[in-house]
């Protein structure tokens, strides 16, 4: 075991899979030098033919990804930051989801779409967006959202070797989180999620950084409150078995999400909890999402992104 840090355990699985498979490229701007360390030395162990720095070009980056896994490349398309994605939304959320049902199953799409995601860093509206919710309402793309190292290096080997287009979501809140990493290769398959925390008396269900806040939570309500925390750690293909055995168990329920309340995550997993386990309810289901607003800069960000006090707020609403 290794102490390592959530960026470097994706540098390290980085650094496995284009050691592992010749196939295995990486290309986005920046990743020569890289900002956020996840992609640092890779250059120059492997040289610039298979890291390839580009211009800020998103639309360039995610183009030559789909020409190249149309012709048996598994490219790896960094675009820094998930902000940027819509600048390239055309190949992201259409071109890449349905190239294999366009083709009647005859021609995979091995890409993974990778970038820094989140807010509280305090770097402003254009760098601190959590899109999934946009992602999650295009077919044929699964999204991946990692909220420890352990977890960030073994989703990651998996989403380098899905056949399909997969958007990797890391958080840049999290990158200094620091955790042991086993010598030996590990992979965590897509579509598992993990149960956190044991808990009775209320469910959290938290993504990402969020995940983070929801375990802070549940840590300083023992005693008070038993707070089962889930973590799905991949957001399409979901894993809504193990969420909905902890709603059985413990009837009631709060969603931690960053994205906008308004047509987010924890809106749409509120409505799959509702049709499958409404019985099973001994209180209305929580949300705590960021506002629908835009995401201020400096310190007026907290006046909008979901915050700890709101977290525990909730669960003791739940519960009352």
């Amino acid at each position: 075991m290794r102490l390592l840090q959530y960026n470097e355990a994706i540098n390290e699985a980085l650094s496995e899979e284009l050691a592992r498979d010749e196939k295995v490229f990486l290309l986005g701007e920046g990743v020569g030098v890289s900002s956020l360390a996840t992609t640092r030395g890779l250059v120059q162990k492997f040289g610039p033919d298979r890291v390839i720095d580009t211009p800020i070009a998103e639309a360039a980056i995610t183009g030559c990804a789909i020409g190249a896994a149309t012709m048996g490349y598994r490219p790896i398309a960094d675009l820094m930051y998930s902000d940027f994605l819509y600048t390239a939304a055309d190949d992201v959320l259409i071109r890449a989801p349905q190239w294999r049902f366009l083709h009647g199953g005859r021609q995979s799409l091995p890409i993974v779409f990778i970038a820094g995601s989140g807010g509280y860093r305090k770097v402003g509206p254009e760098h601190s967006h959590s899109p999934h919710s946009i992602m999650l309402h295009h077919p044929g793309l699964k999204v991946v959202v990692p909220s420890t190292p352990y977890d960030a290096k073994g989703l990651l080997k998996a989403s380098i070797r899905d056949d399909n287009p997969v958007f990797y979501m890391f958080h840049k809140a999290l990158i200094g989180m620091k955790e042991d990493i086993p010598e030996e290769e590990y992979i965590i398959p897509l579509g598992q999620a993990k149960v956190r925390r044991e808990g009775t008396d209320v469910t959290v269900v938290a993504a990402s950084y969020m995940n983070y806040l929801a375990i802070q939570a549940a840590d300083k309500l023992k005693g008070e409150i038993s707070v089962e925390v889930i973590d799905p750690r991949t957001l399409e293909p979901l894993d809504l078995d193990t969420i909905l055995k902890s709603v059985i168990k413990t009837g009631r329920v709060v969603i931690v999400d960053e994205d906008t309340e308004r047509c987010g995550f924890a809106g749409e997993l509120m409505a799959q909890i509702m049709e499958h386990a409404f019985d099973e309810l001994d209180a209305p289901i929580k949300r705590v999402c960021a506002a629908n607003y835009p995401i201020p800069s400096g310190f007026l960000e907290k006046f909008v992104l979901p915050q700890p006090a709101q977290i525990l707020a909730a669960i003791r609403e739940v519960v009352k």
